[in-house]
């Protein structure tokens, strides 16, 4: 199964008003945009390296 991509489910839980447009825009590029919106997103640093930037808007729902 080398080709079983992980996966990743982040929801938004804060609000991108008031925040840096660079936050703002990463929450774009996660495909979040509005409060409690879940997206299933591939298991990459790059993913990683975004989530973490937001940190403080997004969990992580599911990790498979």
């Amino acid at each position: 199964m080398a080709d079983a991509k992980k996966t990743l489910t982040v929801e938004q839980i804060g609000s991108p008003i008031r925040r840096p447009a660079d936050q703002r825009q990463t929450l774009i590029g996660l495909g979040l945009n509005k409060m409690h919106r879940r997206r299933t997103l591939e298991d990459t640093p790059a993913v990683r390296g975004m989530i973490h930037k937001v940190r403080h808007l997004v969990r992580i729902v599911d990790e498979q």
